[in-house]
């Protein structure tokens, strides 16, 4: 049984802020910004949360299936580091605001930025089981950057927004190699977020683990698929990019100790399989458990894909987890993505400078976890609210009362 991505999109927030004058006005060092590879930041509204962003993912997606097809969407699964309950899943809203049926398994899973991923591949198992005949599970990756880290080299790469994928036995979008995976976890203290106001951990422990684990999972799935090289098995390459010079250091590490290739030769290879991967990337900026598919979405529409491309994908959580998958795409999934016009979402953004993108900042502060009864001010943002917003069908935050959110389309 064929079994992968369906149906793919990307959400990339309303907002956006320059990281080149976000360096400036943090006196942050501009010999830095280059390394980072960094274009834009998308930034959030105080009437968007983790919710909103999940739904304005998914919407364009579950709008265009048949009534019966969505009546086959038996699994809905959230990954998220961004919760606003204890308990209570996102999936739950997220249910609710899609017009999705009652038999459905609703549940929420948090692994750092890995979650996606995981989310992801729970869905296909559940398909590839054949518990369900002709099941579909809607998997969504969603998070946010409420808690800027203000004035460090982490803040230009915080950023928000959401994945939603449709996972089938008719992988349009991406058929996995089902099985072909290498897991590579442990635990360590890199990144994490103890309080909902606190996001914080040790960049250079982060890299160093997040390379690690590459290597480690690679080794892995090597063992398991025979033949696999990192140099010749893959017409491309996504990783997860918290900012694209990661990638393109981890990407020159790899070639060099798996395939002996030299500079002029790697940076050729990473121009090539690896580039297309980075172009909404550098737009949006780290959208956590969202961030691979965003790579994915990015490789779909720019790269010259052919009637059969395999594609490596390697994912990384912080603390931490992570694996390296593979899968096939072509020329059809170019057509399916092109849908979704994903980079006219992006271009609608609406640009911000300094003291707008620090006015946001404070407003998104009063909404964090733990809200129990406040209305969202509109007046606050209405402009950047009616430039992308308004009457457009998108959901946003209404308030919150006794906890319980409520929402409304723009």
């Amino acid at each position: 049984m064929a079994v992968g991505i369906e149906a793919l999109n990307l959400y990339g927030g309303p907002a956006y802020l320059e990281v080149a004058d976000l360096f400036r006005a943090r006196g942050l060092d501009m010999d830095r910004f280059a390394n980072l590879m960094m274009e834009k930041k998308s930034v959030g509204l105080p009437c968007e949360d983790p919710v909103t962003n999940a739904v304005n993912a998914a919407k364009p997606i579950v709008d265009r299936m048949s009534e019966a097809d969505r009546g086959r969407i038996e699994t809905l699964i959230v990954s998220t580091e961004s919760g606003l309950d204890f308990g209570k899943s996102l999936s739950t809203y997220i249910h609710d605001y899609l017009g999705l049926g009652r038999n459905c398994r609703l549940f929420e899973v948090k692994q750092a930025c890995y979650g996606g991923v995981a989310a992801m591949q729970s869905a296909a198992h559940f398909i590839a089981s054949g518990a369900s005949p002709g099941a579909k599970a809607l998997v969504v990756a969603t998070d946010m950057a409420r808690a800027a880290v203000k004035h460090t080299y982490a803040e230009p790469s915080q950023a928000v927004g959401a994945a939603a994928m449709l996972v089938s036995d008719r992988p349009h979008i991406l058929e996995l190699d089902f099985g072909a995976v290498g897991a590579c976890s442990y635990e360590v203290m890199d990144t994490c977020r103890p309080r909902a106001d606190v996001e914080t951990g040790d960049a250079d422990l982060s890299l160093l683990s997040y390379l690690d684990c590459l290597e480690g999972s690679f080794r892995v799935y090597a063992d398991k698929v025979a033949d696999a090289h990192f140099g010749a098995t893959f017409d491309f390459l996504c990783f997860h990019t918290p900012f694209a010079g990661m990638v393109k250091g981890a990407h020159r590490k790899m070639m060099r100790k798996f395939a002996k290739t030299g500079g002029r030769e790697t940076a050729a290879d990473f121009e090539r399989r690896v580039a297309p991967s980075l172009r909404y990337c550098v737009e949006v900026g780290n959208i956590y458990s969202a961030t691979i598919f965003a790579a994915l979405c990015s490789l779909i529409d720019h790269a010259p894909l052919a009637a059969f491309n395999r594609i490596g994908l390697f994912s990384y959580g912080s603390g931490c987890s992570s694996e390296f998958f593979s899968g096939v795409a072509s020329a059809e999934s170019k057509r399916a993505l092109a849908e979704m016009k994903i980079s006219e979402g992006l271009a609608a953004r609406v640009k911000l400078d300094m003291e707008a993108y620090d006015r946001l900042l404070d407003l998104n502060m009063e909404w964090i976890f733990g809200v129990k009864d406040k209305d969202v001010e509109y007046d606050d943002f209405a402009e950047i609210y009616d430039r992308f917003m308004a009457g457009r069908g998108y959901l946003t935050l209404k308030r919150v009362a006794g906890y319980h959110r409520e929402y409304d389309w723009s």
